[in-house]
């Protein structure tokens, strides 16, 4: 799920045979009662019981049963019993695969090869990220000009079995301090932990409680940080509604530290940041009330006690400062411009009246960066790269020559840089990092990716195709040269749609071995993205959700017309937001595909805005007591709420972490619990529960290595491939 600050993607099947449960229970075919399922590839199923409490809600004289709330609470020991017994059905299950520890080995020996990040100066040197091959996270070197190179972090050693990871490292202006923060078991909370940059010593005691935050060092005297006051009740689940800008002073105890802004309980911001301007003299705050739009100030630095001063005082946008010359703010926004552009305005006297258009908004997708003085300007053309190089006065230099269609990123640096470095990828190429040379416009290779991965032998194509409303959606569909279009090859079709996020080609291990396997991986840039920008996205949100959903059916449904596969052979994916648009098709088209692969979703419509914070993205879906149209409409395709008795839904492996406090696993939990107690086909539903995890981000190498061969294995075999395609 998208935040502010951004951040970036199973179930056991079985059927449930409705004569047994009635003949042995004397219960209905919707009872909850334990289930003897046979699965159709001959593994049999003994679901668990999960019993069902008698929870009715009323929504505007309309009332709704909750049988499994009592998952929701992830602190009792009950709902810590139903997680392993699941788990332990779900292994059992995956474990008499016959090819699931060959997928293991191979993506292990794909993954197995140096990575190594770009480079990045601070102080006296020179700092990059580095992973063997297969550690579970990425390691920080260092080294001075003509100096051996040196380990300066190593999150390996945070936590024996690699689920502490590290995400933020920032440096002190002059590079004489580091702050960086963990995360442990995946959550979204973090400990930030402060260290002398040249002894590696940790300097005071680490800052806790600390999420959705950045870390922007004022000079060397301390830095700006995020964070909400501890729930009460589950901090993994309970509501966190208020979002607070602290200033840490070094050498201060963490309780001292003063609230910059949120601390006004008369208006509340559920995501809020504050940035330093390279320069010093501006702190830059961002406050928001939803992941889509935000109000913006700033404050003046070099005069004591400054008043904060209003540069957007609504929501109606979203505009952040890119950077500044002195007095003059370069600003990006999409307010008046949907496809976004680059402004300037004074900061004595920012308000929106006197904003001038430095780069203008054109026909295609904006996302700007900047370094060496210059301004990088990535255009979205049907989720394809296209990169310009701007100056401060708004000169186009020239277009950046990319190695081909894909997608380069990472133009980033300080201003007094000469050199940058940008990765390129797409889904059949793995990354590459380039050096580039601002004075002379050329790249080089810097960095060629050691992946044992033959890119000649693959291709990708885009098609266009059309929606039930008429829409032309893309789809780039990537897969072995040579492949026939006989219906019958293994398809995985991966989409998103929401939150303004776009889908744009990228290399992965995983994608790689699916390939490998003679399978199709198809991603299509739903409504509710923002690969058309704005209006794509609004397209998708709160009473036009159902176009989102609209537009992946059509995708499979040109993925079978078109003959490169078949019901039979389709799967469907998504994490997130995209773990609710599988929820939400498989329940509305579950003929469709053979099978369904909703990850960390978003699957009780009525209720996600009570945990954590669910309620900032309300932008996007509407909630349950904003009126009684969009109860009905929430009510209509929630997945949690429309799994139907006497239907044959297909082989559903559900994923989930214990410790996700972005989309809580009671989603999940709850979906799980409803296919069980409804299934009426031959194909399984299982959920695989990953313990000491989170969300996603941060997640061990070794973690993921066996969820991939999980995830294949079974959708390759309920695709009835007793052994892997050749």
């Amino acid at each position: 799920m998208k935040n502010k600050i951004i951040l970036s993607s199973t179930i056991v099947t079985g059927v449930l045979i409705a004569s047994i449960l009635t003949a042995c229970s004397g219960h209905s075919p919707e009872s909850n009662v334990a289930a003897i399922a046979a699965n159709s590839k001959g593994i049999n199923v003994n679901y668990p019981i999960t019993k069902k409490g008698d929870i009715v809600d009323t929504y505007f004289g309309t009332q709704v049963a909750d049988p499994y709330r009592w998952l929701e609470d992830d602190r009792s020991e009950e709902t810590g019993e139903w997680v392993k017994t699941q788990n332990e059905l779900t292994f059992d299950y995956l474990k008499q695969i016959p090819y699931r520890e060959r997928l293991k080995s191979r993506l292990g020996e794909l993954w197995n090869y140096e990575k190594i990040g770009a480079p990045f100066k601070e102080g006296d040197y020179t700092y990059f990220y580095k992973n063997d091959g297969l550690q579970n996270q990425y390691v920080v070197y260092r080294q001075k000009d003509g100096g051996e190179v040196e380990l300066f972090l190593d999150p390996n050693t945070f936590s024996e079995d690699g689920t502490t990871s590290m995400g933020q490292l920032s440096f002190s202006k002059d590079g004489s301090i580091a702050a960086y923060a963990i995360s442990e078991g995946g959550s979204d909370w973090r400990k930030i932990i402060i260290v002398d940059a040249a002894t590696k010593k940790v300097l005071e005691t680490p800052l806790i409680d600390v999420k959705f935050s950045g870390i922007s060092w004022y000079k060397n005297e301390g830095f700006y940080y995020s964070s909400y006051d501890k729930p009460k009740g589950s901090e993994l689940s309970a509501k966190t509604d208020q979002h607070k800008l602290y200033y840490h002073q070094l050498g201060q105890a963490q309780k001292n530290d003063k609230v910059i802004f949120g601390a006004t309980a008369q208006e509340k911001h559920r995501y809020v940041s504050g940035s330093v301007t390279e320069d010093n003299r501006y702190l830059i705050i961002s406050g928001a009330v939803s992941t889509s739009g935000n109000k913006l100030f700033l404050k003046d630095l070099t005069k004591p006690n400054s008043p904060l001063v209003t540069i957007v005082d609504d929501f109606l946008g979203d505009t952040y400062v890119i950077d500044n010359e002195g007095d003059t703010l370069f600003l990006v926004t999409n307010i008046d411009a949907p496809n976004q552009k680059v402004v300037t305005v004074n900061g004595k006297s920012p308000a929106r009246q006197n904003w001038i258009d430095l780069i203008p908004e054109t026909d295609n997708v904006l996302s700007v960066s900047k370094g060496g003085g210059y301004f990088f300007t990535e255009y979205m053309i049907d989720a394809i790269s296209k990169v310009y190089q701007y100056d401060y006065q708004g000169k186009k230099i020239r277009e950046i020559a990319l190695p081909d269609v894909g997608s380069a990123s990472d133009f980033s640096g300080k201003k007094n840089d000469s050199i940058l470095y940008y990765s390129f990828s797409n889904y059949k190429t793995p990354d590459t990092i380039y050096r580039y040379n601002l004075d002379e416009g050329k790249s080089n290779v810097y960095q060629k990716s050691g992946a044992k991965f033959d890119s000649n032998a693959f291709e990708s194509k885009q098609v266009f195709y059309t929606s039930k409303d008429g829409t032309q959606v893309p789809m780039i569909i990537t897969y072995k040269k040579g492949l026939k279009l006989n219906g019958k090859n293994p398809t995985l079709l991966y989409a998103y749609g929401g939150f303004n996020i776009s889908l744009t080609p990228s290399f992965s291990v995983t994608r790689a071995v699916w390939m490998e396997q003679g399978g199709i991986y198809a991603v299509a840039n739903l409504r509710g993205g923002g690969e058309y920008g704005k209006k794509w996205h609004d397209a998708g949100t709160q009473l036009n959700k159902q176009n989102v959903f609209d537009d992946f059916i059509a995708a499979g449904e040109y993925l079978i017309e078109q003959n490169y596969t078949s019901s039979e052979y389709l799967a469907v994916q998504g994490g997130s937001n995209g773990g609710l648009l599988v929820g939400a098709v498989m329940t509305q088209r579950p003929d469709l595909m053979q099978v369904a692969l909703p990850a960390v979703g978003v699957l009780d419509m009525l209720r996600y805005h009570t945990f954590t914070a669910g309620a900032g993205w309300a932008y996007d879906y509407g909630t349950a007591e904003q009126s009684e149209e969009m109860f009905n409409y929430l009510q209509a395709y929630s997945p949690v709420h429309n799994v139907k008795s006497g239907v044959s839904y297909p082989a559903t492996m559900i994923t989930t972490g214990d410790h996700d406090d972005r989309v809580v696993p009671a989603h999940s939990f709850k979906f799980a619990a409803q296919l069980q107690a409804k299934q009426a086909g031959t194909a399984p539903t299982l959920i695989r529960i990953e313990t000491n995890g989170g969300h996603g981000a941060g997640t061990p190498v070794s973690k993921t290595i066996d969820l991939y061969a999980d995830l294949f294995a079974f959708t390759l075999f309920n695709m009835g491939f007793d052994k892997l395609p050749e």
